[in-house]
């Protein structure tokens, strides 16, 4: 499906973002891939990567840096010939460890900082590689509940930032087109570290609300990636892929 392309993912370390980097080259691609932190995580993404045959390019950047971004920007243009998809789908964690500690304000300053400003910068600096190059796709991240809501401090954080990248992608998808499409992923509850984490009357709570009863895989996200990836998707632009097994519809 994605035979000599090349796809750039960001935050692709672990969880969503490895599972999207490791469907896309089983798929056929070559991947770069980047991280801001867990360098063990994106080498160990990297060794997968090309256990399949498939080039992979490691990259280290702060994606709510204007600076890191430009950089990404620069290297992987000189790395590749050209870029045919990238993948936002780095994000702040703001629910487990030291991070779901965080004060309210901490918390919104971290997820606008990382989810959408540094959605914005690199579909930005996407679109200026594509315009050069001819074309390409963007895909961005989001979440299924913005259209809906959900109760509580950590939910409304998200729905702030990506509400903001749902509806900065569509109004980006009518910018750049025809030549470029930009699409919109937005996982609902999946088996990332905070789901596994999650205490078992939660995710019992989970299963019971939704129709396809269970969680969702990192690698259910990334199979939804793949289509939009690809040429099968060639008239879609603006639109969002909700896979959250029907809790939201």
């Amino acid at each position: 499906m994605l035979e000599g392309k090349n796809v750039l993912v960001t935050g692709a370390s672990s969880g969503i973002g490895r599972a999207i980097a490791l469907r896309c080259a089983r798929a056929g691609a070559d991947i770069a891939i980047t991280y801001r932190r867990n360098a063990e995580g994106a080498d160990e993404t990297a060794r997968e990567i090309r256990s399949l045959g498939r080039r992979a390019e490691v990259l280290r950047i702060d994606i709510s840096r204007e600076e890191d971004v430009q950089e990404l920007s620069a290297r992987v243009a000189g790395q590749f010939t050209r870029v045919d998809v990238w993948i936002n789908n780095a994000g702040a964690d703001i629910l487990t460890g030291d991070a779901g500690r965080l004060s309210r304000l901490q918390k919104l300053d971290l997820v606008l900082a990382v989810d959408l400003r540094g959605t914005v910068l690199a579909s930005w600096a996407a679109v200026e590689l594509m315009q050069k190059q001819g074309g390409g796709t963007i895909i961005n991240t989001a979440w299924d509940h913005t259209t809906q809501g959900m109760e509580g401090e950590n939910p409304s954080v998200y729905a702030a930032a990506k509400g903001g990248i749902a509806s900065f992608s569509r109004s980006l998808a009518r910018d750049v087109a025809p030549d470029i499409r930009v699409n919109i992923l937005a996982p609902g509850f999946i088996e990332t570290a905070f789901g596994e984490d999650a205490n078992p009357k939660f995710r019992r709570k989970v299963v019971e609300m939704t129709p396809l009863r269970r969680w969702g895989k990192p690698d259910d996200v990334a199979a939804a990636a793949v289509f939009l990836a690809s040429d099968d998707a060639a008239f879609l632009t603006g639109q969002t892929i909700m896979v959250n097994g029907g809790v939201v519809m």
